[in-house]
């Protein structure tokens, strides 16, 4: 297993497929209030809008991106809790 493997291990998936905007966001922002610093949530989502609204709000916010990663059908925006 690699570093980028074990750091993408999320510890929450949010299953937002078929949900538009702002709905994968409000489903990340209500796991990030449930979880704990240090947690990493990973959503996933069919709205395009996601890949460029989520990074910016984890920026905003003052957590970590850890990634986007586009697969067949859908997009998975990895973010790490920092506080």
């Amino acid at each position: 297993m690699t570093t980028l493997e074990l750091e993408t291990n999320p510890t929450k998936t949010i299953d937002a497929r078929g949900s538009f905007c702002p709905g994968p966001l409000m489903e990340l922002i209500r796991g990030i209030r449930e979880g704990q610093v240090g947690d990493v949530l990973a959503v996933i989502s069919t709205d395009n809008g996601s890949k460029t609204d989520i990074p910016a709000w984890v920026d905003k916010a003052g957590h970590r991106l850890v990634g986007v990663y586009n697969h067949e059908g859908y997009d998975e925006i990895v973010v790490e809790k920092l506080k």
